[in-house]
């Protein structure tokens, strides 16, 4: 089976106790990736010192996959390609860019966000 590469949109959702995402990422935690630009989100938006310990505990569960120069080039060939349409950012172009890189399925629940994918569908339709 396929790698899975989830977007923040997935971790937050699970991290807030969503069901759904809580079910999703219970039935395919073995498969799951993270881009250390998710990672970077994650910190960015998280409170305080204990809410640090949690989601440190909890992204050390999952392989983080970092930009290397490859996929740097294809996400910032993915910004030039649709950023300028306003129908992408920083972020989806480095998420769509490991996705290929590592051959792993793209999960999302914003999948206007990525242009890139014409059969990109939300995370638990997909």
């Amino acid at each position: 089976m396929k790698p899975i590469l989830v977007d923040t949109g997935i971790l937050v959702a699970y991290l807030r106790g969503d069901r759904q995402a809580a079910s999703f990422m219970e039935t395919n935690s073995e498969r799951v990736l993270l881009s250390v630009a998710v990672v970077t989100e994650l910190y960015a938006v998280a409170g305080d010192r204990d809410d640090l310990g949690r989601l440190r505990q909890f992204l050390s569960l999952f392989p983080v996959i970092p930009v290397d120069p490859w996929i740097a080039e294809r996400a910032g060939r993915h910004c030039r390609n649709f950023s300028l349409l306003g129908r992408t950012g920083l972020t989806p172009a480095i998420l769509a860019a490991t996705a290929e890189a590592e051959n792993a399925e793209l999960r999302t629940l914003s999948p206007d966000l990525y242009p890139m994918f014409d059969d990109l569908r939300p995370a638990w339709l997909g």
